[in-house]
């Protein structure tokens, strides 16, 4: 299996953001520019696998401005990292005013996704040729997301294995919730060990 290079699969995909994309606030709907995410992720994986992919995981998705109806969305999507079967394609998504020519850097992506063979299991994928100092980096930065995730999820399954009515009842104060146990069994229960 030849290596492949980032811009061997890199693409950008291009779309007219119509009304009938628009939400009840005038703007476009985050699930339609989700589903363009997942569209152009899915097309850059495919291409550098050479086999059907999956998306796995979906990291970073933070809206930082609104795609107003009228403008035209460009995703640019290339290969981050690779894993044996797994890729991770990193996406930024920019709008643009077609009568103003103003560019939004509205956010940015990176979807986990996997190579599938014929039979349905992982497949194994190219290595990436890394060209320049920015493909360097950006594997190297999917490498320390990976590793911040795992120890985050790991911290996070311990924490809700251990969780102790007491001590996290703390952490109520001063949200946005009201408990309201419907019998006091229910709140009994809470304390008990079992």
């Amino acid at each position: 299996m030849e290596p492949r290079t980032v811009q061997f699969s890199r693409t950008k995909l291009t779309e007219l953001m119509i009304p009938s994309f628009a939400n009840f606030g005038g703007k476009v709907h985050g699930g339609l520019i989700l589903s363009l995410m997942d569209k152009v992720a899915y097309a850059v994986a495919s291409k550098h696998a050479g086999s059907y992919c999956v998306t796995v995981t979906v990291d970073g998705v933070e809206f930082l401005e609104p795609v107003e109806v009228g403008e035209l969305l460009t995703l640019d999507a290339a290969v981050h990292y690779v894993g044996n079967s797994s890729l991770v394609v990193g996406i930024k998504v920019t709008s643009e005013n077609i009568k103003t020519n103003v560019l939004k850097h509205t956010n940015n992506s990176y979807f986990t996704m996997v190579a599938k063979g014929e039979d349905g299991k992982p497949a194994k994928v190219p290595e990436l040729i890394l060209e320049d100092i920015t493909e360097m980096r950006r594997f190297v930065d999917a490498i320390k997301r990976k590793k911040v995730k795992k120890e985050a999820n790991a911290k996070i399954k311990k924490e809700e294995d251990e969780f102790i009515m007491v001590d996290d009842m703390e952490l109520l104060n001063d949200q946005r919730c009201k408990i309201e146990f419907k019998t006091d069994d229910d709140f009994n229960d809470l304390f008990s060990d079992t």
